[in-house]
C-alpha cells in the first residue's frame, strides 16, 4: 500500500515537473518569437525567429507531443498579446513549426544519439518545406488575402525575384527556400546548445 502511494506521488510529481518544463520553454519560445529578423533576397513579410528552438529542445528532451504543445502555447500567447494578422501569422507559425518539430522529435526518440538528432532535424526541415508550401497555397495566403490583396503579396515577392508572378511561384521561389534556410538555422542552433541544456531538462 505504501509503495502504491509513493508511486502515485512520484507520478504526480513527474507530471507536474514536466508541465513546468513545458511552460518555461513555451514562455522562452514566445519571447524569441518577438525577436525576428529578415533575410536578404526574400520578401519583407518573411522573417526568421528562433522560437522553434525551445520547441525542438522540448521535443528532444521531453517528447514529440511536448514539442507540439510548446509550439501551440507559444503562438497562443503571441495571438492574445501581439498579433497584427488576425491570427493568420500565428496559424502559419504553428503549422510550419509543428511540421518541423514533430518528425524531428519522433526520429530522435527512436534512438537518442547525435546521428538520429541530425536525421530528425533534416527530416523536420524537409517536412517544414513541404507542409509549409501546401499550407501557404491552400490556407494561409488565401486567409491573409482578407487583410491584404493577393496581388500586393505577390508583388512584394516580385520586387526581390522577377520569377515570382503568382502565388505558386511565390511559394516555389520565396516561401519554400526561406523555410529551408530557417529550418537549417534552427537545426544548427539546437544542435549547438542541446547537449548543454538537456541535462537540466532531464533532471527530475
Amino acid at each position: 500500500m505504501q509503495k502504491a502511494i509513493g508511486y502515485g506521488r512520484s507520478k504526480k510529481r513527474l507530471t507536474t515537473v514536466t508541465l513546468v518544463k513545458i511552460s518555461i520553454l513555451s514562455v522562452i519560445a514566445f519571447l524569441l518569437m518577438m525577436l525576428e529578423f529578415p533575410i536578404p533576397l526574400f520578401p519583407n513579410f518573411l522573417k526568421v525567429d528562433l522560437s522553434d528552438v525551445p520547441a525542438l529542445i522540448g521535443g528532444f528532451a521531453i517528447g514529440p507531443v511536448a514539442g507540439v504543445i510548446i509550439q501551440l502555447i507559444k503562438v497562443f500567447l503571441f495571438f492574445i498579446t501581439r498579433t497584427d494578422t488576425g491570427g493568420v501569422g500565428e496559424l502559419a507559425n504553428f503549422i510550419i513549426g509543428a511540421s518541423y518539430v514533430l518528425p524531428a522529435a519522433l526520429i530522435y526518440h527512436i534512438k537518442k544519439d547525435k546521428k538520429h538528432a541530425v536525421m530528425g532535424a533534416i527530416t523536420g526541415t524537409l517536412s517544414m518545406c513541404f507542409f509549409g508550401a501546401l499550407a501557404n497555397l491552400y490556407i494561409l495566403i488565401p486567409f491573409y488575402s482578407n487583410f491584404m490583396p493577393i496581388d500586393v503579396i505577390v508583388e512584394m515577392g516580385t520586387v526581390v525575384n522577377s520569377n515570382i508572378v503568382d502565388v505558386p511561384s511565390l511559394v516555389l521561389y520565396a516561401i519554400t527556400p526561406f523555410n529551408f534556410i530557417k529550418g537549417s538555422i534552427i537545426t544548427l542552433v539546437t544542435l549547438m546548445i542541446y547537449k548543454k541544456i538537456s541535462p537540466i531538462l532531464k533532471n527530475r
